[in-house]
């Protein structure tokens, strides 16, 4: 059973569609849910190449879905797995809330405070125009920055809590940068889950 899932707050900022759910899974949910992601998700550490230069991605991704296709971005190319039943239910329930499709879900997980997701927007053109992408935490909370990419005083900040789902579409992509950056605090292990429509 969902919990407290119709409950939300729509983010008004200019030129995006955001909605969050800070109660989308009950903390049971959440704990379970954490719990076999973290075990039976197969966990892959990758490079990235930012200006020229190799880095290790500070964090450990997956891909999984419905489809063969592919996924790239900063230079890596991702093959999906088949989702899991554990991946299919939850992809079932947002497609139910939300009245949208979803083929393919990437998995990050952030192991401390230090593991982090750099600046970035999901445009890639595999994801076509205004793509719609659901975003769901479970785990430690974690700080999630916005900006927008012409207007720099347009800013804002969420922490995104265990079993909250955050909604991005419009045209969100288009005119905003997100990250989740780096913090000195003691924070345990976060998973995300960002499902998405590869066309």
């Amino acid at each position: 059973m969902l919990f407290e899932s119709e409950t939300y707050i729509d983010l008004n900022l200019a030129d995006a569609e955001l909605r969050y759910y800070p109660h989308y899974f009950s903390p049971k949910e959440s704990l379970e849910y954490f719990k076999t992601l973290r075990d039976e998700t197969d966990w892959k550490a990758d490079r990235i190449r930012v200006y020229g230069k190799w880095y290790d991605q500070p964090r450990l991704t997956a891909l999984y879905a419905n489809t063969t296709i592919p996924y790239s971005y900063s230079n890596i190319t991702m093959h999906p797995h088949p989702f899991t039943p554990t991946l299919e239910n939850i992809k079932t329930q947002l497609e139910t809330t939300l009245a949208a499709e979803f083929s393919t879900c990437l998995l990050n997980l952030y192991r401390n405070g230090q593991d982090s997701n750099g600046w970035h927007a999901d445009d890639e053109k595999e994801l076509g125009k205004n793509p719609i992408i659901a975003s769901v935490s479970f785990g430690a909370e974690r700080r999630f920055r916005l900006k927008h990419k012409t207007h720099k005083n347009l800013k804002h900040d969420i922490t995104l809590q265990d079993g909250s789902l955050l909604l991005m579409k419009g045209g969100t992509q288009h005119h905003w940068l997100h990250q989740v950056p780096k913090t000195k605090k003691n924070v345990g292990e976060r998973i995300n889950l960002t499902f998405r429509l590869l066309k």
